[in-house]
Parts: structure tokens; C-alpha cells; sequence
């Protein structure tokens, strides 16, 4: 070839050379701008600091983790969880020193919601699980011999001696600890039934309550509790088979409404829903994660057949994760949806 049309065609080589790397450095800009793009959109929460807070009893820590892991997907930045009692949570919240607290228990936790701020420093979303049901039992062995079916009968000083423990005379009613919202429930119960002289409320640490309670049943001793669910006791002390529901002469409430269900009965409790309450504020500014704790929904059952197994000993940080992971899992396309859908309400 001759030197110029070499030279001619080196150069119209480079041209070329210089053309289609201008391009492929066009599309992957345009690549790289659509992934940020699109990155930005899957992640609406990057950023944003979040602080989950849950009650001081670690059977809380499945639900609370199950938020945690649907805002880290969406991009938010999630602190380790903190249990704080829950009048202090609900404060907590309100003030803007934690996000939000997944256990909060409606109608019982009422008077923690409004003295933290009420629906001016808060709100409620959602239902997330429920219904939970709560009350008095005792085994079902002492209620069929002595035909007891409401706490009402513990009136009589030798039935309420039946479920003495400790020598005194009265019956030892297990009951909730101090800043759950239940004991006052329970204390308000004995006061509105004058149950004092012959029922004694025992509180401490509820969890080593119920494991002596427990012993004290497998070795055939009458036994009078309250619990709640979701909770692993219900799971063991099955309503119906080894215990049963007592219930209240009539409805005794704080704020004087009814317990009384559909077909009658009255177990002194109203049916509580457990809802996820936040910050008002960083729901305004976070549309996302506010149509997450909307939309987010876990059964009973669920919550009942993971507190069974930390009950059987898995119950440390990894293993409540373990379960975590496993329940997303199996609920992929529902937990997807959830994610899309506070996606979309960051859009709007």
C-alpha cells in the first residue's frame, strides 16, 4: 500500500476508533444514570437513620426485626434494636430520640399513647397483628372438679386457697409486670370486683413467674395466671385442652367501655390489635416507610410458633434472625409486595 493511503486510512481508523468510543461511553453513562436512577428509586430510605424500640421482653424481637429487615431493603439506615419500657418508648418516639415501636398494643397502651403526645407528636399505623386476645386462666383439672368459670368465685376463701403458694390464704394470681400496662388493668380488676382479701397479685419478672408456674402444673398443682397472645404459654397451656378462660362478673375498664364479645362473654379484657406506632414527623417525611407500616401484616399464629422456639432454646440474636430470614422467605412474594408498595408511595 502506498505511504499516504496507509496514512489516509489510519486516520480514517481513528476517526472510527474515536466515534465508537465517544458512543460506548454515551451508553454507559446513560447505563450508569439509569441505574442511579433506578437504585434511587429501589432505596427511598438511604440516608435515614432509623431506631426501632420494642418492649423489655425478648418474645418482641421477631416482629420488631421483621420491620427492621423490610426498612433495610428500602434503604434505610437501621440502629440495633433498643427494649425500653413502654411508657418510655412511647415517649421516646414522640420526641424524636426513636423511630417507631411495632408493639404497641391497642386499646391497652392508650394512656402511654396520649401522655407521650397523642396524635400530635404520633401516630398509630396499621394493624399489624391481631386479634390478641388476654386474660385469667387456670388449669383445667381445677376448673372441671370444682366447676369454676369466673374469677368472680374466688370470692369463696376455700376455692381462692386452691391456688395458694406461699401459705398466706389467698390465691396467687401470676400476673404482669410493672410498666406493661396490664398490671394496672389486673389491680384495677381487683379493686372493681373486691377480689383483695382472698386474690394477691404476684408480679416480678413475668417470664421466671410462668416457669414456676409451669413446674407447679406438671406437678399436678392448681394454677391461676393471666396471659396474653401472641405468646408461647397459649402455645403449651392450650386453652380448652390443659387450661381455661375464666371469666368477669361484668366490664370494668378505666374508661368504662365494654369487654363484653358477641355471644356474651366477658373475659375482662377488650380485644387488643397490636399496631406499629412512629414519630409523625419522620412519617411526613418518609412516605415509604409510613405505607410499609401500613400495609405490613403478620398472623398470630406466626408470632405464637416463634416464641415456642425460643422457648426450646433458640432464643439468642442469630437464631431470632435465623427465624426472620426463614419467614421471609417463605412469604417472599408478600414481603416483595409490601416493598413495592412503599415504593410507590415514595413516587407520589
Amino acid at each position: 500500500m502506498h505511504q499516504t493511503d496507509h496514512f489516509k486510512q489510519t486516520q480514517k481508523s481513528q476517526r472510527k476508533f474515536k466515534w465508537m468510543s465517544a458512543l460506548a461511553i454515551a451508553a454507559l453513562a446513560l447505563t450508569t444514570s439509569l441505574a442511579m436512577a433506578q437504585s434511587a428509586s429501589d432505596l427511598p430510605g438511604k440516608g435515614v437513620k432509623v431506631q426501632a424500640l420494642q418492649g423489655a421482653i425478648a418474645e418482641e424481637t421477631f416482629q420488631t426485626m421483621l420491620v427492621d429487615k423490610a426498612l433495610q431493603r428500602l434503604g434505610y439506615d437501621v440502629q440495633p434494636i433498643k427494649e425500653v419500657d413502654y411508657p418510655t418508648a412511647h415517649i421516646a418516639v414522640a420526641n424524636g430520640d426513636a423511630t417507631f415501636l411495632p408493639v404497641h398494643w391497642d386499646p391497652l397502651h392508650k394512656e402511654f399513647y396520649e401522655k407521650a403526645g397523642g396524635d400530635a407528636k404520633l401516630a398509630r399505623i396499621g394493624y399489624y397483628a391481631g386479634p390478641a386476645a388476654q386474660g385469667y386462666l387456670i388449669d383445667k383439672k381445677t376448673a372441671d372438679q370444682y366447676h369454676i368459670t369466673n374469677i368472680d368465685q374466688l370470692h369463696d376463701p376455700k376455692l381462692a386457697k386452691l391456688f395458694d403458694h406461699d401459705g398466706d390464704g389467698k390465691a396467687d394470681l401470676v400476673g404482669c409486670n410493672p410498666g406493661w400496662g396490664c398490671e394496672a388493668m389486673i389491680n384495677h380488676h381487683l379493686d372493681a370486683y373486691k377480689l383483695h382479701d382472698t386474690v394477691q397479685h404476684v408480679q416480678g419478672s413475668y417470664t421466671a413467674l410462668v416457669a414456676d408456674m409451669m413446674g407447679r402444673y406438671k406437678r399436678g398443682e392448681p394454677i391461676l395466671y393471666y396471659t396474653w397472645t401472641p405468646y408461647w404459654v397459649s402455645g403449651v397451656l392450650r386453652p380448652g385442652k390443659e387450661v381455661v378462660w375464666l371469666q368477669v362478673p361484668f366490664s370494668a375498664t378505666a374508661d368504662n367501655t365494654s369487654t363484653r364479645l358477641e355471644d356474651g362473654s366477658d373475659y375482662g379484657f377488650s380485644v387488643n390489635t397490636l399496631r406499629i406506632v412512629a414519630n409523625k414527623q419522620f412519617l411526613a417525611d418518609n412516605p415509604a416507610a409510613a405505607k410499609l407500616f401500613e400495609v405490613m401484616k403478620l398472623p398470630i399464629g406466626d408470632i405464637n410458633a416463634q416464641n415456642e422456639r425460643m422457648r426450646q432454646g433458640q432464643n439468642s440474636q442469630k437464631e431470632i434472625e435465623r427465624h426472620t430470614d426463614g419467614w421471609i422467605k417463605y412469604h417472599q412474594q408478600e414481603f416483595d409486595g409490601w416493598l413495592a408498595q412503599a415504593r410507590a408511595a415514595a413516587k407520589k
